[in-house]
């Protein structure tokens, strides 16, 4: 309350001091006026237009501070006064002189007719300089404040000439809290090319950008593009790599569209920006429509891709939401978030082990879902190739069991989660994921459970994968390991593919592998390249790339689907359906009997047992 009352003291105050220079700026352009109108000769003035400039004098004051508190110019924030304050000036003092003419009819105290003209063009001149001087003022004193602190100013490239580039220079110019000073702006609009924004000169375009770095000794590179395609901003962020620079983005169009381009909304360039393609879109009307008002479960809710389908089906307005995990802390910090995003969800949150026959069998008769995405999976390469019997046991007898729940409980629909690396696998994860399939085809061709699994690469930082090694090896110092030169990855964000998991259930008819397209592979090399750049280093000068050679069950490259598969086309054209391969039932589920004793018993063949049921699972060297 005092604060308010501070507050409200100084406001008034200013609103005092404006009116008081307002009526020194009527008496001054009155004056200034007649001057202008006589050679700026006082003897040559007329008497009786000098008499009825001071008899007017009163009665024009008061019109103008009437007019001018009706457009507002009390109220405004002078500190960030542009280009519609100024309008508003404008508009005030040819108002309030329209009114004084025809006073001055009505009244027959006449004046010279260029006497109005002159008039209002120097009180518009007199009332620019009183509100602007502040900002002037302001300004001036936050350079020798900071000269006087030694306060170091970020020298700053703006790319982009835009509406975003104009709001950012211009509270750049005026934050007291910035000390930063925009050098040049750069922006592939040729006819732009010599002109300026907010002052700031417009130097070249993209190839501009790196000799326009040196010469203006850039500290700092702004991309303020909201618009363009993540295509184009990976193609300038590359550029802007070379030049050593810390680079920062603004935030999507709508928030431009909305008004709300703020400093406070750059962000450093993440490695997502530099992925070169535009982020996915999906049906939501289609998710809604068959996850709203259904009972959904998610085996492995707590994982990087499980808790995001929790965030994506809880926007879908489910009649419930059922999360299963094993990892206790995992499934706290996701029932936490949902509470407060979504307090009418209902929300159950369960510590489970698919592996455990009796606990899912429980869960299902309890709560009866309509819908499961199964997310639980061991997924860790190297970690699965020292353990393959708990791959084994989790990936492959954990979906089982959770399959035959799905079955025995009639859920509707059941999505698999699982991954490229089921596509010739070359290491036990891929090989016990791909088994995870076929019980999935299996069961879709004896069940009234419509079962599909959905097949994608890498997401971008998921769990153990490179992107959270890379950046705390580079906030360690260094070196970053990359295992191969050449090796190569498909990468999506986790709500991307997630949103395509979701549409792809919404497509399931029964049987389907849906495959994800995940655009154009990546080198992990590059990626690592890029990371390093964007933490604001020197690849193999500041921070060293080692290569430390395949891991045991890697592949250089992952493929999407296998030889005897074919891809067919569905409404979205990210998503795939591959043709399902025929077996035989019987004899695939009587070799899981056989595996299942085998790895319960812990047996070191495991390998050999699973080359039988997934021919082509190509064992790794010294494995065989």
């Amino acid at each position: 309350m005092k604060g308010k009352q501070v507050h409200d003291k100084e406001l008034i105050f200013r609103q005092i001091l404006l009116m008081i220079l307002d009526m020194a700026a009527v008496v001054a352009s009155s004056m200034m006026a007649l001057l202008l109108r006589f050679n700026l000769s006082y003897q040559e003035i007329q008497a009786p237009y000098l008499e009825n400039m001071w008899s007017m004098l009163v009665p024009n004051v008061l019109t103008v501070l009437v007019v001018f508190w009706f457009f507002r110019l009390y109220h405004s924030v002078w500190r960030y006064a542009g280009m519609y304050e100024l309008q508003q000036i404008v508009c005030a003092s040819v108002t309030a002189t329209v009114i004084q003419l025809g006073a001055s009819f009505l009244t027959k105290m006449l004046m010279p007719r260029s006497y109005w003209f002159l008039y209002a063009g120097v009180l518009v001149c007199v009332t620019v300089m009183t509100r602007f001087s502040y900002r002037i003022a302001r300004r001036a004193k936050k350079k020798f404040i900071d000269g006087k602190r030694g306060t170091e100013i970020s020298r700053v490239m703006i790319i982009g000439a835009g509406a975003a580039a104009d709001v950012l220079i211009r509270e750049l110019k005026t934050s007291d809290h910035l000390h930063k000073h925009v050098e040049c702006v750069i922006d592939d609009d040729a006819s732009l090319h010599g002109r300026t924004i907010q002052g700031c000169h417009i130097v070249g375009g993209r190839e501009s950008i790196v000799l326009a770095a040196e010469k203006y000794q850039i500290d700092e590179i702004i991309i303020a593009m909201p618009s363009v395609t993540k295509k184009t901003i990976a193609e300038i962020a590359k550029i802007c790599n070379e030049t050593g620079c810390e680079l920062k983005t603004l935030p999507g169009v709508y928030q431009l569209v909305n008004k709300e381009v703020r400093v406070s909304q750059l962000r450093h360039v993440e490695i997502e920006d530099l992925l070169g393609r535009d982020p996915v879109t999906v049906d939501l009307s289609a998710i809604t429509g068959y996850l709203g008002d259904q009972v959904v479960l998610v085996t492995g809710g707590g994982g990087s891709i499980g808790s995001e389908l929790c965030r994506q089906i809880a926007a879908a307005k489910p009649k419930q939401l059922i999360i299963v995990d094993i990892y206790e802390n995992n499934a706290y910090e996701i029932q936490q978030e949902l509470k407060r995003k979504y307090p009418k969800l209902n929300l159950v949150v369960l510590i489970a082990s698919v592996r455990n026959t009796n606990r899912m069998n429980a869960i299902f008769e309890q709560y009866l879902p309509n819908i499961v995405f199964h997310a639980a999976a061991h997924k860790h390469v190297p970690l699965m190739e020292d353990s393959p019997n708990e791959a084994i046991k989790n990936n492959v007898f954990g979906t089982l069991k959770t399959v035959q729940a799905a079955d025995r409980y009639g859920v509707e629909r059941f999505v698999l989660i699982s991954t490229d690396k089921a596509v010739n696998p070359t290491n036990i994860m891929g090989a016990s994921k791909r088994i995870c399939e076929m019980i999935v085809q299996a069961y879709s061709r004896r069940s009234e459970t419509e079962f599909v699994a959905v097949r994608f690469g890498n997401v971008l930082g998921s769990n153990g994968s490179v992107i959270p090694l890379f950046k705390q090896q580079i906030k360690e110092g260094g070196p970053v390991t990359v295992t191969h030169p050449d090796i190569i990855r498909y990468f999506m964000t986790i709500p991307e593919a997630v949103s395509l998991v979701l549409q792809a259930g919404a497509f399931a008819h029964g049987g389907e592998i849906f495959v994800l397209d995940m655009g154009e592979p990546v080198k992990i090399v590059d990626l690592a390249k890029n990371l390093i750049r964007l933490s604001g280093y020197t690849p193999n000068e500041d921070i060293m790339i080692e290569y430390t050679g395949l891991r045991p069950g890697e592949k250089l490259y992952e493929e999407r689907l296998m030889e005897e598969e074919g891809l067919a086309k569905t409404a979205n054209d990210r998503i795939s359906v591959a043709k399902p391969i025929e077996m035989e039932d019987e004899a695939f589920f009587e070799s899981l009997t056989v595996l299942k004793d085998a790895v319960y018993e812990e047996t070191g063949e495991v390998r050999q047992m699973v080359r039988k049921i997934v021919p082509t699972y190509k064992m790794p060297k010294g494995k065989e």
